[in-house]
């Protein structure tokens, strides 16, 4: 992958090339990697928006000023524009000669062939395909020398085709000759090898490769704290960019750095109050802090900007979803879905809203689906592994916990999962949930899930040290944590009967003095022991051989802790 520092030119010459851009791609149609384009161009330093200085000093395609376009073609991008696609491929039938005529003759027909399919999709007929790719193959095949856009739209076409291996070499061919589409990166992004990148030798020596580099790593889910640092150097450069600062406040919601992110979101919301792209992710952050005025906020902003758009669904879906009005967020998850088929944040939600309203069956479907579209998705992967938890099937739920632990090694809540699974009545293998529980330990376990396991599974096996050692280190970060809950007893009861057992009356009477602060039975239970503990200092101080009935007491400590269970 790039360093950010790859190919860097000056901000003059990168401005020069996005304005070049914006021109060239807004002429072929292209335009979210216009729109991309335009969004990067103003968000360099003030110092160089708005310059004119340079206005005749743009970079066209290749580098070369393009001949002006023909009067048939001016009609044509008109037609285009409304959406009229086929009527815009007719006007092009006869103009051959024009590369750029050629590539939006070729794209109005696949944007005509995607039209048709996804109105097959919601009559319900099945799977359709795009009819219209093996003419565009043909055609493009047919180009003695097919220009950058020509490559991109043949990437498009392989992509569709499922040829991931010829779409990538055609997508690379693309933007090393043309590195300003936006478009062509990220359809690159879909193709990536298994390790996540393609190769670093066949990316173009220029500054885009590094804005792909950076949204690989966030697309990698281990890969997050690299992103960061990448649109952290990217933001030195595009400092008013409300993509960089999205991503970058993507990255920190990857990571499970809520605050961080929310102060990005929030950031982003008040420079462009009617932006609907990446609101989605923030309203995420907002229904995991429980932020139920946020989160109604923003969905009452992004309702008035564009109730029609898939993000917006999704932010009232995570409203709803937070009321537990769990029936309401699966019907604007849905809606969602109608808009953009292959909106990968629906899916995954509205399995988890089926997972609330238990419904496995249709859970799994949505799922299912979300990894269809991107199987490098750990969520969806995740929410399988615990659908089929719940339905008692570790051996499923392991398969897919797996998946989300290869995609995302660093994360503790899949090593506790699968720890878990291995723990369950059908697996019983106590060997290997020990060893998922202590990666997830390593992994920073956030959750606090793995220490206590780890306890318990030593004292499960009568490696009473081995469990004394887990569970004062569980005790020290419940006590971090703040945390005054029943773990907090059966932690503090085992440490008091294991110290007593061993002798190490101090420790145990410190221990189980902590235990009168909770009420109930064990309140009583540490009154009782607490007089023993002491009973035994004294005989122990007098050299009355307290220390002797160590033994005897470390047996009753753990058959004490196993009956308690």
């Amino acid at each position: 992958m790039p360093s950010s520092t790859k190919g860097m030119p000056t901000a003059m010459e990168m401005r020069r090339e996005l304005r070049g851009a914006v021109r060239c791609l807004t002429e072929r149609g292209i335009t979210k990697a216009a729109k991309w384009a335009a969004e990067q161009l103003c968000g360099l330093p003030d110092n160089l928006i708005g310059s004119e200085h340079d206005e005749g000093q743009e970079l066209g395609l290749l580098g070369r000023e393009e001949p002006p376009a023909s009067d048939r073609y001016l009609l044509a991008k008109t037609y285009f524009d409304l959406r009229e696609y086929k009527r815009a491929a007719s006007t092009l039938e006869h103009e051959c000669d024009d590369a750029r005529s050629t590539f939006l003759r070729c794209y109005a027909k696949y944007l005509a062939g995607e039209r048709a399919r996804e109105e097959q999709t919601l009559e319900g007929e099945g799977e359709p395909k795009n009819e219209e790719l093996e003419g565009i193959e043909r055609e493009i095949k047919a180009c003695d020398r097919p220009d950058a856009f020509l490559l991109y739209l043949q990437g498009l076409v392989l992509l569709d085709k499922e040829r991931k291996s010829e779409a990538k070499e055609a997508l690379l061919l693309s933007v090393r000759s043309y590195p300003c589409n936006w478009a062509a990166w990220q359809a690159l992004q879909e193709v990536q090898d298994a390790d996540g990148c393609a190769a670093e030798g066949s990316l173009p020596d220029h500054w885009m490769s590094n804005f792909f580099a950076a949204a690989v790593c966030l697309e990698n889910g281990d890969e997050n704290e690299r992103g960061l640092e990448e649109y952290t150097r990217l933001q030195h450069l595009f400092p008013k960019s409300e993509y960089v600062l999205a991503q970058a406040a993507t990255a920190h919601y990857n990571l499970r750095q809520f605050d961080e992110a929310q102060d990005l979101f929030e950031s982003l919301h008040r420079r462009s109050p009617h932006r609907i792209e990446s609101m989605d992710t923030y309203s995420n952050i907002l229904y995991v802090k429980e932020a139920y005025a946020g989160l109604s906020h923003l969905a009452h902003s992004a309702i008035l900007t564009d109730k029609y758009k898939p993000e917006t669904c999704c932010i009232i879906g995570n409203y709803y979803s937070l009321r537990t009005q769990h029936e309401k967020a699966v019907a604007y998850f849905r809606r969602a879905l109608k808009l953009n088929r292959n909106y990968l944040s629906a899916w995954t939600l509205m399995g988890h809203e089926y997972v609330e309203m238990k419904n496995p069956e249709a859970a799994i479907e949505a799922y299912r689906r979300a990894v269809d579209i991107n199987p490098r998705d750990y969520r969806a992967w995740y929410g399988l592994g615990q659908t089929y938890e719940v339905l008692r099937m570790p051996y499923y739920a392991l398969y897919y916990f797996r998946q989300a632990t290869k995609l995302r090694p660093g994360d503790a809540r899949f090593w506790c999962a699968m720890g878990q699974c291995y723990e369950s009545e059908e697996l019983n293998m106590q060997d290997a949930a020990l060893q998922c529980y202590k990666n997830a330990e390593s992994k920073g376990d956030r959750e606090g899930i793995a220490l206590a396991k780890i306890a318990d599974l030593y004292r499960k096996r009568g490696d009473y040290e081995a469990a004394y050692t887990y569970n004062k280190r569980n005790i020290e970060r419940l006590d971090a944590d703040g945390v005054c809950n029943a773990d907090v007893v059966q932690t503090l009861m085992f440490l008091t009967q294991h110290c007593k057992g061993t002798g190490r009356l101090g420790e145990s009477e410190v221990y189980c003095s902590r235990l009168l602060d909770y009420g109930g039975n064990h309140r009583e239970d540490a009154k009782s022991l607490l007089k023993e503990i002491r009973l035994l200092r004294i005989h122990s101080e007098e050299g009355g051989g307290g220390g002797g009935n160590a033994e005897s007491d470390e047996d009753d400590g753990g058959m004490s802790m196993s009956e308690s269970d």
